[in-house]
């Protein structure tokens, strides 16, 4: 099983198309005409973030919501490289016993984002926005 897409309901929903196609390079692509506005956004050819307007709010920790989403991709250093660039704040996390690191970046309206490395080392960052 493997989850198909993510949809954001976002009260800035030109906003968060940008940052998704800056930060990530997703592509807006096709999209079925529900009748109200929205993007579709793709990586690779698949659909992977449905983008459709709403009211944004704070997390509600008494209900059940979901907290953020996790991506995989390769070159840790690439991408903490590009976000420092980009002036994306963020933050890292790492799990040596997984093999794996992390960046933690948000989204204009405040949705976390995990970006999930494998590869190995090849230089340590240092320099990390706050989220």
């Amino acid at each position: 099983m493997l989850i198909d897409h993510a949809t954001i309901r976002t009260a800035d929903l030109e906003g968060t198309r940008r940052f998704l196609e800056e930060v990530l390079g997703l592509t807006v692509g096709p999209r079925p005409d529900f009748g109200f506005p929205g993007y579709w956004l793709y990586a690779d050819g698949q659909p992977l973030f449905h983008l459709i307007p709403g009211r944004g709010g704070p997390v509600d920790r008494q209900g059940e919501t979901l907290d953020h989403v996790g991506l995989r991709l390769d070159g840790r250093d690439k991408w903490a490289d590009r976000l420092s660039a980009l002036g994306i704040p963020w933050s890292p996390m790492e799990l040596p016993e997984l093999g794996e690191r992390r960046l933690f970046i948000r989204t204009p309206g405040g949705i976390l984002l995990e970006l999930v490395f494998r590869d190995p080392p090849a230089g340590e960052h240092t320099a990390a926005g706050s989220l």
